[in-house]
């Protein structure tokens, strides 16, 4: 049978197993009828097109040390186990960071919004892991996030195609997230896949107002693999499309970096070792 994801009513009364179900089943979920705001997520699409279209990003390139900041597509990240750069430019938000001033209000704003539906999410999933499960986690999933200022907030801008993109490139290659989870309103353009067990790519429901929500290698790691961290990526659109940018709003949930994650890894020494992988460290 093909796996599917359908999108989970967070308002309703078994949104929570539903929902912990689909991360199970496939390391992804997508909800419905949640508290985050469409009309700013709209505004932060507009806005930030803007800023990407225009020069000032170059004022606020990348701090290597820190990771805030603009990165252009000179220095868009390999995905493990490719060679070619995705088709790719972003800026990274933490709240500690830089950011242009005229920015900061909103995207501060949808930060704390989605810190905090994170949060409430990883209770779901803790409330929702098997016994054997939760006994893996070395404190609870919440307390690994208190205080961390690792959470990263990255506004993705995959720009309108010119017709010299290099062979092979497309928007986001194929890869897992780093993190605990990622959080995701759907994106203002298609593109999102992910690889069911049946080795298929699969659509996942971009209806603007959908928030997609996956699994990432930490709490993968953490739950001794009960939860998947599933490969995903984003393709090149096609036709009349590829005249179209497509802008992307994905929260990476990140633990302290002294939380241990299994007795492999803490959350630092992962993180370290993925970066590194990424040649972005």
């Amino acid at each position: 049978m093909t796996t599917r994801i359908e999108a989970v009513d967070y308002q309703a009364p078994d949104a929570q197993a539903r929902f912990v179900q689909s991360l199970k089943d496939t390391g992804f979920g997508v909800l419905k009828n949640h508290p985050i705001s469409k009309d700013l997520v709209s505004s932060i699409y507009s806005n930030w097109k803007q800023f990407f279209d225009g020069s000032e990003k170059e004022q606020f390139q990348f701090n290597v040390d820190t990771q805030d900041g603009f990165f252009p597509k000179s220095v868009s990240e390999v995905a493990k186990g490719h060679e070619v750069k995705d088709i790719k430019e972003y800026f990274h938000y933490y709240t500690w960071g830089q950011c242009p001033a005229e920015l900061k209000d909103e995207i501060h704003s949808y930060y704390e919004q989605a810190n905090g539906l994170a949060r409430e999410l990883l209770t779901w999933v803790e409330g929702n892991s098997p016994a054997d499960v939760a006994s893996h986690y070395s404190e609870p999933l919440t307390n690994m996030i208190d205080g961390s200022q690792k959470t990263l907030l990255r506004v993705l801008h995959y720009p309108e195609f010119q017709g010299d993109e290099e062979p092979g490139a497309i928007r986001a290659a194929a890869h897992e997230d780093i993190n605990l989870l990622t959080i995701l309103p759907a994106a203002n353009e298609p593109g999102l896949q992910v690889l069911t067990k049946e080795g298929e790519w699969l659509d996942i429901p971009c209806e603007f107002g959908n928030l997609i929500i996956n699994i990432g290698d930490m709490l993968q790691e953490a739950s001794g693999h009960y939860f998947p961290s599933t490969t995903h990526r984003v393709i090149n659109p096609e036709g009349s499309d590829s005249r179209r940018a497509r802008i992307s709003l994905p929260l990476f949930l990140h633990p302290r970096p002294e939380v241990k994650l299994s007795e492999r890894y803490t959350a630092k020494e992962y993180l370290q070792e993925r970066l590194r992988e990424l040649g972005v460290m």
